[in-house]
Formats: structure tokens, C-alpha cells, sequence
């Protein structure tokens, strides 16, 4: 089999679509006319909900997320998304079948390697207390753990769900740290930083970081919380000139990083700065997700702009695409270099 020739990104309406995909959901339900299947199609440009009626859907008796499978049917517009109505669907081992997986591998828009780099510069620049420095120099220094988070997604499907994405969103926590901590200077803006470095460490060993992004068996079992603890307590007592109290307030931010107890949070933010790392780091996952839902617009083609997203179950809402404040070219241009330091909302 050769490459792929059609991805998520050039389907449009009324098209014919055959070309082989990654099944990353796969769900069974009950329609007026019979059964169907409910699927979520994906590859490295994207991904694209489709759908196999009856009859069809009565050929497959068992279909499984992170299945690679030819599919052959056309795309549709449905809620002002492009859907796959699926006529035909054939499993494929993608080995036997040549497939080549970065075809499959969604990525972040910035190389992983560059990331990791910046991240060890900022804690250079602004880790003026040598212990941590470095403890933050030892853990990302180390060979395991270095190849650990360059391959790691941010999440399952939430937010920063592809390779890089766990960099990506933690470059931009601790930058967003870094900035409230110019206007708050009573916050102990080292020891955030240090957090807001490793705050989501585990999830580098909580999800796969293969096409499925799965969770491992560890990761179900006891969270990236747990995990990223575990993983830093040798580093920790390998730090011996680091201040004890120092060490509990970083294990406090991190256990303490979701905030609340419904979203996992092992315990409730007791300091100024575990409420700021929690704050930045919901509000960078949010605006990754918002950021996702909107098609680049043109310079000229405003009146193509998508004005209202379908309903976001992790927002529990639907979201708005509110006109832009005209901007002079220039300026662009300028807003443009001024945030070459920062990660784009999308991948």
C-alpha cells in the first residue's frame, strides 16, 4: 500500500473519501432505523467524527480504538462539521500494510527537541538559587526522563493531545507564572517555577506516547500526580543543600495543581502560589482547546469566519468566534515576532 494521498484536512463536504485512518473512538449505539457505530477518525492533519449506519453497521461485530482501517464512503456537513459517512470499513495491520506512522502521529507545530531546550534556559535564567537549579538540571538532564517528555501528549483528547504536547503546555504554565509574578513580587517565583516545570511530569509515563495516546496500565492505576511525585523523589533526595520546607512546598503545588477535589485534585491549594499554578495551568488547557476550534481565517475572507463551535463536553458549553479588532499590517507583523518566545494556541 502507498502513502496516504487524502487527510482529515482535505475533506470537504460531498466529497469521496478512501484513504486509511486511526480509529480513536469507537462507540455503538441505537438509531430509529437499526444500529450504528460512532466513530472519531484520525491522522496527522487532524481528526473527523464519522458514522456507520444500518445496515452497514451490522457487518462489525467489534471495532477498537487505536485500530488503523481503510475506509471508503463521503463526507458530509453535519452541525457545521465535517462528517464521514462510512460505506465500508476493512481493518488493516499496519506493519503488513507499509503504513508509514507519521502519517498517523499528530505532533506539535514546534519540534519537541527545541522545547526541552527552552525549558532548561528559562530555569537557567531565572533559578538564581543554585539547589534548584540544580535539581531542575538533574531531572532534565536525565536520559530517561528526557526521552520521556519529548515523545508525550498533553492529554488523551482534551487539550495538547498530540507529540510535544506535554512541552508545549509546560513551557507556556510556567511562562504564565513568570509573567503574574512580575506584578505579585511577595510570590516565591522560583519555587513556582520549579512546579510549573514538573507539575505534569507524570503524564510523560501516564499516557502512551504512541498514535493511541492511550493510558498505560500505571497511569490508570495511580494518575500523573502520583507518578510525577514517584518520579521526582530521587532527584529530591539526591538535592541534599535544597531547603526541606522548599521540597514540601513543590510536592504541595503539585499535588495541588487541579484545584479541586471533583477534578482529582489530591489536596486544595493552601499558598498564593498553588493558586497561581493552578490558574495557568486550566487556563492554558482551555485556551489550547479553544484554540483548536476555529480555522485559521484569511486576511480577506472574513465573512467565511465559523461563528459558533459544537457543544465542548470538557467546557460543558458552546463557544463563540467574536469579530476581531481590525489591525493594521505592521502591526501584525509586530504582534508576530513579539510572540516567536511563546507556543502558538494551535498544533
Amino acid at each position: 500500500m502507498g502513502g496516504k494521498s487524502v487527510f482529515i484536512r482535505d475533506l470537504v463536504p460531498g466529497a469521496q473519501v478512501s484513504d486509511v485512518f486511526l480509529l480513536t473512538e469507537a462507540r455503538q449505539g441505537q438509531a430509529r432505523n437499526g444500529p450504528f457505530w460512532s466513530l472519531r477518525l484520525e491522522d496527522s492533519s487532524g481528526a473527523a467524527e464519522a458514522k456507520i449506519w444500518s445496515p452497514h453497521s451490522q457487518a462489525y461485530e467489534d471495532l477498537r480504538p487505536g485500530t488503523f482501517a481503510a475506509v471508503t464512503g463521503q463526507a458530509q456537513l453535519y452541525r457545521d462539521k465535517v462528517q464521514v459517512n462510512v460505506e465500508r470499513l476493512d481493518t488493516l495491520d499496519p506493519a503488513a500494510a507499509g503504513l508509514d506512522m507519521a502519517d498517523f502521529l499528530v505532533s506539535s507545530a514546534r519540534p519537541p527537541e527545541i522545547m526541552i531546550e527552552e525549558l532548561l534556559e528559562l530555569c537557567r535564567e531565572n533559578l538564581l538559587y543554585k539547589p534548584w537549579f540544580k535539581f531542575c538540571r538533574s531531572v532534565l538532564e536525565n536520559e530517561a526522563v528526557r526521552d520521556r517528555l519529548l515523545n508525550a501528549p498533553g492529554a488523551k483528547s482534551m487539550h495538547h493531545a498530540y507529540r510535544g504536547g506535554l512541552l508545549e503546555h509546560t513551557l507556556a504554565v510556567c511562562r504564565l507564572c513568570l509573567s503574574i509574578c512580575a506584578l505579585y513580587p511577595a510570590l516565591d517565583r522560583e519555587t513556582l517555577l520549579v512546579a510549573a516545570a514538573f507539575h505534569d511530569l507524570g503524564k510523560a509515563w501516564e499516557l502512551k506516547s504512541d498514535v493511541t495516546r492511550d493510558y498505560t496500565d500505571e497511569g490508570r492505576l495511580l494518575g500523573h500526580i502520583a507518578i510525577g511525585l514517584e518520579i521526582l523523589e530521587p532527584f529530591l533526595k539526591k538535592a541534599r543543600d535544597l531547603e526541606p520546607g522548599l521540597a514540601v512546598h513543590l510536592k504541595h503545588l503539585m499535588l495541588s495543581h487541579h484545584g479541586e477535589y471533583a477534578f482529582g485534585s489530591p489536596k486544595l491549594p493552601m499558598t498564593a502560589e498553588a493558586f497561581i499554578l493552578h490558574f495557568c495551568d486550566n487556563m492554558d488547557a482551555k485556551l489550547n482547546t479553544i484554540g483548536g476550534l476555529f480555522p485559521e481565517e484569511g486576511e480577506d475572507a472574513p465573512e467565511a469566519r465559523e461563528i459558533w463551535s459544537t457543544y465542548q463536553k470538557s467546557l460543558e458549553r458552546q463557544i463563540f468566534n467574536p469579530p476581531r479588532t481590525p489591525r493594521p499590517r505592521a502591526a501584525k507583523s509586530a504582534d508576530k515576532a513579539a510572540c516567536q518566545c511563546l507556543l502558538p494556541l494551535k498544533a
